[in-house]
């Protein structure tokens, strides 16, 4: 079985701290449960950020890569 790929991408290189988190929550929304969202950050805060929102909404992250200054985070709507 191949590993499922996100259906949206979200670009959010070069916004600082709230946007990626508004953005991410507006694009989830979008969603259907069990489809996921691709969100590029280089905001330093991003990851702290967007592990507590999904932690706090129910939804998972299945993958999170960096990439130099570049961090990846496949988001999984749960619910």
């Amino acid at each position: 079985m191949s590993e499922q790929e996100p259906v949206k991408n979200l670009d959010c290189i070069g916004l600082y701290c709230p946007q990626p988190l508004f953005q991410t929550r507006e694009q989830i929304d979008t969603l259907e449960v069990g489809e996921i969202l691709e969100v590029l950050s280089d905001d330093p805060a991003a990851e702290e950020d967007l592990k507590r929102f999904a932690k706090r909404t129910g939804h998972q992250i299945v993958k999170l890569e960096r990439n130099g200054e570049i961090l990846k985070f496949w988001i999984k709507k749960m619910k």
